[in-house]
């Protein structure tokens, strides 16, 4: 007998989980006073056990709400015991859902203990309405997944019914995050967690419409301010390239690691991506993509100088073994049947309001890159999107007018939102009600996930005690 294929499965699950909300009392599952039903799924994961699901209608386009109606997904994580407020979640991207969070939730709990924790999915992604409803349903050949010819429909869709693609973007998803929040948060006390996009659209909330109470926000890893071109997404290479070489630096001003690769660490990189022989060594290809990738987490980023060094040697086993760790990290997010990330709600979003450079060619591409030892697929991902994108709103590049208590979470080896946008960005926020840079030495992106410690001690601090943490912490 042929098994079932992993997006098979996906599929059949993701499905059940939406029957299951649509279906609840069929199901003998009854409908709590908060609106929120026991997740079929959470007796198929343990890491999901004792959740429960909630599906919200909201407009398609706030401005025309007797129009299109979309659905919008929020898990609810309750607190053990008796809670003491509750925190909403707000995932990265552009596409990704909210399991990015599932497998932090120790993490989470620690952070902010007695607290239930919301977890919505974004318009878009995850088991909330997406913007190509045949090719990213639960039950087509990829699942959630883009797969095969459905590639091509789906973006022909996103042609075809322009008005409903251009529905989706940042600022109704900010409306629609104050509308779950307002909806299932019953005036309780209240904090916002939002990390990389989630905090553009967090921000944007706070511009737009504001929740009626809120107790304090966190920020992780805050975006550029939306205005400056230096740290958009078609620079995005030249951000990697920078973090690179500062740990290729850290190498060569090691004297044990420089006498490993019998040079510096630079020109060993450089050697490498010179040399089509060895570069086809590694994965895809590309060395400069791939080295790039390996920033994202602090123990892949620690053996660069190893691989490098085996490299030079003909020795394909650190390498090897990288890319084996690397997939496993990846692989406790993709475990959940929303992981898939939505790569038409990344192209809509990300060439509508994080891009400087709508005419961007390949060629400048590559010649950008051709300067670069570290790279980053984006700039490339951004060429040709422009028809997809929607105008700017009045709200793009706004600031809230008022802020509760915030604390900003930033890394200084951070390779997607950089320390010094993040610093260009609290120059612009209200200082009222204070805004406190936190800072991870050696810190990448996600320190949720990336720097677990730091950001339990800092956040903890903040929720609990109602003060700012110390300035700084290390790796």
């Amino acid at each position: 007998m042929k098994c079932p294929t992993f997006a098979a499965v996906v599929a059949l699950w993701g499905a059940l989980v939406l029957g299951s909300l649509a279906h609840a009392s069929e199901q003998g599952t009854a409908t709590r006073a908060d609106g929120f039903v026991g997740c079929l799924d959470a007796k198929a994961d343990t890491a999901l056990a004792g959740s429960l699901c909630a599906r919200f209608s909201a407009p398609l386009d706030y401005a025309d709400p007797n129009r299109e109606r979309i659905e919008l997904f929020v898990r609810k994580f309750p607190a053990p015991g008796r809670s003491a407020g509750q925190v909403w979640l707000v995932a990265g991207g552009p596409g990704e859902s909210g399991a990015s969070f599932y497998p932090l939730l120790k993490t989470l709990r620690a952070a902010f203990p007695g607290h239930d924790l919301l977890v919505p999915d974004h318009r878009g992604t995850g088991f909330s309405s997406r913007l190509c409803q045949k090719e990213e349903a639960a039950d087509s050949e990829g699942g959630a997944s883009l797969e095969g010819a459905e590639w091509a429909t789906c973006f022909e869709a996103l042609e075809s019914d322009s008005k409903r693609t251009r529905a989706f973007t940042i600022t109704h998803s900010a409306r629609d995050l104050r509308a779950l929040m307002e909806r299932y948060s019953a005036g309780r006390k209240t904090w916002l967690y939002g990390v990389s996009y989630g905090t553009q659209l967090v921000l944007r909330m706070m511009t737009v419409a504001p929740p009626r109470r809120l107790d304090g926000i966190v920020l992780d890893s805050l975006v550029p301010p939306e205005t400056t071109e230096q740290w958009d997404l078609s620079h995005r290479s030249a951000v990697v390239d920078e973090v690179g070489r500062a740990v290729l630096a850290q190498c060569d001003a090691d004297p044990a690691c420089r006498a490993r690769l019998g040079d510096s660490a630079v020109a060993a990189m450089q050697g490498l991506v010179d040399d089509p022989k060895v570069s086809a060594a590694v994965p895809g290809g590309r060395p400069k993509l791939f080295f790039g990738a390996l920033l994202d987490s602090p123990k892949l980023r620690a053996r660069i100088p190893f691989v490098l060094s085996g490299l030079r040697g003909g020795d394909l086993e650190p390498l090897r073994q990288v890319e084996h760790d690397m997939e496993a990290l990846g692989g406790q997010f993709d475990r959940f049947p929303q992981s898939s990330v939505s790569i038409p709600l990344v192209a809509v979003i990300s060439a509508s309001e994080n891009n400087a450079r709508p005419g961007l060619t390949q060629a400048q591409v590559e010649a950008e890159a051709a300067r670069f030892l570290f790279v980053s697929s984006l700039p490339g991902q951004l060429v040709g999107r422009t028809s997809l994108a929607y105008p700017r709103d009045e709200w793009f590049g706004r600031s809230p007018a008022a802020l509760p208590p915030v604390l900003v979470l930033q890394g200084d080896m951070d390779s997607k939102t950089p320390l010094a946008g993040a610093q260009a960005h609290l120059r612009l926020l209200p200082e009222a009600a204070g805004v406190n840079l936190f800072t991870v030495k050696g810190g990448p992106h996600f320190l949720l996930f990336t720097a677990p410690d730091c950001f339990k001690a800092a956040v903890s601090t903040f929720v609990q005690k109602r003060r700012a943490p110390r300035a700084t912490c290390s790796l």
